[in-house]
């Protein structure tokens, strides 16, 4: 197929595919009588995506008229996109999530959530990746692999909570109880 062909029938495609969500935009907004726009939008991006399976082959065809329908989905749903006042109830929060409580600053708890934060809750999230490795069940590479993905995650999430978290303590005995008995759980087991 020529080039002068291809962009004849992705025009189609796209022209095609806009008009059937169009017709299920407008069916989902109508109170009544929406059976006929859903069947003739369902029915016209059906018939978009098949047609193009002989024109275009087996596997591009589809392939590029899924692509168009998507792009033409977002467009109609662009198209109908209008920006409201913010209502007054909004107007007095400033951010969707909660601010952590506020602390009075100073050196050592400074000091001690960016030891939580960084090492020590790097120390907890590899206890709980090699305690992983050695109690899991399974191959044991299976358990390096899916021990090693656990401590990135583990490791971020001891960072989220520390800093976010108004009790510094609790978060110490917490990361630090971790650590001792993921790192004890593994030295009685073995890697086996």
């Amino acid at each position: 197929m020529n080039g002068l062909a291809l962009c004849g029938a992705v025009t189609v495609i796209l022209c095609e595919t806009a008009v059937g969500a169009w017709m299920l935009r407008r069916a989902w907004s109508l109170k009544t009588g929406k059976a006929p726009w859903r069947c003739g939008g369902l029915g016209l991006l059906a018939l978009s995506v098949l047609w193009p399976t002989w024109l275009l082959g087996e596997a591009r065809g589809p392939f590029i008229a899924l692509t168009l329908l998507s792009i033409a989905a977002f467009g109609v749903i662009v198209s109908g996109y209008t920006l409201r006042p913010v209502r007054a109830s909004r107007a007095a929060r400033e951010g969707l999530a909660p601010e952590p409580a506020e602390r009075a600053p100073s050196a050592w708890r400074t000091a001690l959530r960016w030891a939580l934060a960084g090492p020590v809750g790097m120390i907890a999230a590899m206890a709980l990746g090699i305690s992983y490795a050695v109690w899991a069940p399974g191959e044991p590479q299976t358990r390096l692999l899916v021990g090693g993905l656990i401590v990135p995650v583990a490791w971020g999430g001891a960072m989220a909570w520390t800093l976010a978290d108004s009790r510094i303590l609790r978060a110490t005995g917490v990361l630090v109880g971790t650590a001792v008995v993921g790192f004890g759980a593994a030295m009685l087991r073995g890697f086996a």
